[in-house]
């Protein structure tokens, strides 16, 4: 069964590459000749070079595989609203979706966001998803939910083999951006102040690329699951934090008004700077939402282990510490 992997770059991307890699697939990863691959050498992998957007060379890397993992996308929160990002988001997985039906790939595993679901209980309206992230104006969201009705209504209307995987907040190693793991070090170097009122789910990465591994054999077409693990406040996300590096948690909670007032004010100056801030007003809304999902179903259909956060905090910070040469960008 041969794999190949768009998005293989990232965090996710870079530890389900060594866990299939493991299982004894032959791999095979579809980037952009621009992207950051140091994660990802010397693997037993072939790399194919080329652009989502171009679909005669997604044809080219998808029509040697048995089954394609699509994880490419733009997951950046600034700007807000952005074409490029819809583009990607959007385009791309048509891209995906229509080179997987010309081939006749066995399956197609669309890796979506835990963004597009909404609190426990709507899991299982696959087709008619209740949207509530539409409410913080963001385009990857709002692409991110569009692309996953893409592939599902394809199934339906086309008999496309697809199934979606859709990740909460992933934490663990090789996080070169660093995405989570630039939180964590924030904490680790006292430069985090304040908390909010909110919270999400939290999940080791290595859980996430082990429900997907198992979902090439494992669950049902036209079906979404959500990879997560524990339901957390921030407060209690930081607790885990700083227990594990060994410092103090931030001291201040804030409002939801004052957090919101400061993130509207960030993102004001971001825009007339042409700078992007630390914190904008779409992202301080989130923060002061407690976005809660129930995973019962990756767990039981999938297989998706249930590792510790603490565990992935520690193999995230310890990863970051012993590894910092190839990191992207460690500024605060």
């Amino acid at each position: 069964m041969r794999i190949l992997i768009t998005g293989a770059t990232g965090l996710l991307g870079s530890n389900l590459v060594r866990l299939l890699v493991e299982r004894g697939y032959p791999v095979g990863v579809f980037i952009h000749t621009r992207s950051y691959t140091k994660t990802l050498q010397d693997l037993p992998i072939k790399k194919h070079f080329g652009d989502i957007l171009d679909p005669e060379s997604v044809e080219a890397a998808v029509q040697e595989y048995d089954v394609v993992i699509h994880a490419a996308a733009i997951t950046e929160y600034w700007p807000s609203r952005s074409s490029k990002i819809r583009e990607v988001n959007i385009e791309g997985t048509r891209n995906v979706v229509d080179a997987v039906k010309k081939f006749s790939i066995q399956r197609l595993i669309y890796i979506g966001s835990g963004s597009s679901c909404n609190a426990p209980g709507n899991k299982k309206q696959i087709h008619r998803l209740p949207f509530a992230g539409a409410k913080y104006g963001l385009d990857y969201v709002d692409s991110k939910y569009i692309a996953l009705q893409l592939v599902l209504n394809k199934v339906q209307q086309e008999g496309l083999p697809a199934l979606a995987i859709l990740p909460t907040f992933m934490i663990g190693p090789y996080d070169s951006l660093p995405s989570s793991g630039k939180l964590i070090l924030a904490l680790a170097k006292k430069k985090l102040k304040f908390y909010t009122g909110g919270g999400r789910n939290f999940v080791h990465v290595r859980d996430v690329a082990t429900a997907i591994a198992n979902s090439i054999e494992k669950g049902h077409v036209g079906k979404y699951y959500v990879a997560g693990n524990e339901n957390l406040t921030y407060r209690e996300f930081f607790d885990k934090v700083t227990n594990v590096v060994g410092v103090q948690p931030p001291p201040y909670k804030l409002s939801n008004n004052i957090i919101q007032l400061a993130g509207f004010l960030s993102g004001l100056k971001g825009e007339l700077m042409g700078t992007k801030p630390l914190l904008s007003y779409p992202t301080a809304k989130i923060a002061c939402d407690k976005l809660y999902v129930d995973c019962s179903d990756a767990i039981e259909e999938l297989g998706m282990p249930q590792t510790p956060v603490e565990t992935a905090i520690k193999e995230c910070y310890d990863w970051i510490s012993n590894n910092q040469h190839l990191i992207q960008n460690l500024s605060f």
